[in-house]
């Protein structure tokens, strides 16, 4: 039996999960399903040991109980502030495990089955790296050892190696189309688009551990809570949020958004550790959300497309992109006001990246374009514009200041 792929009209912007591609002869449109979750293997680095990550994790949630940080998913390293999420992030403050890596940019090039590496030091590609069919995102593995390309329709992951660049044996995952990680490390969560799921596997063993199938339609992005106890998710092709137990591996929530039409993206928690945002590229703007008591949120307009979310590396900043208008926002996170637009010259399509480690450059791929942008964070002006493959993606800026990744192109705490 034949399967389809879910194909869109390209109006407003087409939806952040992919643009896939038919097979010959087919013109027929299918309906689209939802997500799942994976583990990656701790052989390659996206596993889960605490030693690894040279951290006793009960000792430290001790140490941080008594300074007063929440206590957080057992195994879980605690927050360093409990008024700043983001507080490991600061500029150049990277772990010992990643210092000596060279700084790249990575992007997958959904069209082309590539992913180009950049370097940010002059702006130009330095090497195209062939991985499987329908690359998504670039994932920073838990532990911070791995880069993991999401092949979504190809259904493998390939781990590249940040400290040489070189790829490694892809290992069999179905429908990746983007990857978290618990808190703890201990798992993997794949979102498993064409699947209906979300798949709990062992970080070493690659084994199954729970299967959590879904009804909403289009799981793509998530982020955690400060205590790691709870991440909600975006399905995108309903315009619906899930709000699921970490530990019990449950969905506790779910909620239609307010908009007809609605179609989330990012997802990502601000740095005082309350306030939710959601970019919404229907709605042209975020949804602002109380994760903890999940009750309807209420829209912030802020350009057409809204897509990627990014936090500056003072934790004052939030970074939009307007994929439909070739523009970022910037919302000032204290008082939950947009101070900047700015606007790409030429326009563009601005959509998933990273912000450089010493914090002074967002990088953005350019997803209908076939280019990367590369901007001054002081500013706004534009630094460069790279040409690269065909459907520029999740793109991972690498390394970045953080302790451990929670996965997507690199939420670091």
């Amino acid at each position: 039996m034949i399967q389809f792929s879910h194909v869109r009209p390209r109006p407003r912007s087409l939806p952040c999960s992919r643009p896939r591609r038919l097979p010959r002869g087919l013109r027929r449109i299918a309906v689209l399903a939802v997500g799942g979750v994976l583990l990656a293997a701790a052989g390659c680095g996206g596993g889960s040991s605490d030693e690894a990550a040279g951290r006793r994790p009960h000792q430290e949630q001790r140490q941080g109980a008594a300074r007063g940080v929440p206590q957080g998913l057992p195994g879980m390293p605690p927050l360093l502030d409990p008024n700043d999420v983001y507080a490991a992030d600061r500029p150049n403050a990277l772990s010992p495990v990643v210092k000596d890596f060279p700084s790249r940019v990575y992007v997958p090039n959904t069209e082309s089955d590539t992913v180009s590496v950049i370097d940010p030091k002059t702006y130009k590609v330095i090497e195209t790296i062939p991985v499987g069919s329908q690359p998504q995102h670039v994932v920073p593995s838990w532990d911070l050892k791995t880069l993991w390309v999401n092949n979504d329709r190809g259904h493998t992951l390939t781990p590249i190696d940040p400290a040489t660049g070189r790829a490694g044996k892809t290992v069999a995952v179905h429908d990746p189309y983007n990857l978290y990680f618990t808190p703890d490390g201990k798992y993997a969560v794949v979102m498993a688009s064409m699947d209906r799921e979300l798949v709990f596997r062992d970080a070493h063993t690659m084994k199954r551990k729970k299967t959590v199938p879904v009804s909403c339609l289009g799981v793509n992005h998530a982020d955690f809570s400060p205590d790691g106890r709870y991440f909600i998710v975006s399905c995108e092709f309903s315009g619906e949020l899930l709000k699921v137990d970490t530990e019990k591996m449950k969905v506790i929530g779910q909620q239609k958004l307010p908009f007809d039409g609605a179609m989330p993206q990012d997802v990502k928690i601000a740095s005082d550790g309350r306030t939710w945002y959601i970019a919404d590229m229907m709605a042209d703007g975020l949804w602002v959300l109380d994760g903890d008591k999940f009750t309807e949120p209420w829209l912030m307009p802020t350009g057409k497309g809204a897509h990627g979310l990014y936090v500056s590396r003072d934790s004052k900043s939030m970074y939009i992109s307007n994929r439909g208008e070739g523009s970022i926002s910037v919302l000032d996170l204290k008082s939950r006001k947009l101070v900047h637009k700015w606007e790409l010259p030429d326009g563009g399509s601005p959509d998933m990246g990273g912000v450089s480690a010493d914090g002074k450059v967002l990088w953005l791929s350019g997803r209908y374009n076939g280019e990367v942008y590369a901007i001054d964070t002081t500013d706004g002006h534009q630094i460069a514009r790279i040409p690269v493959g065909a459907g520029p993606h999740g793109l991972a800026v690498y390394p970045q200041p953080g302790r451990y990744s929670l996965g997507h192109t690199g939420i670091f705490r």
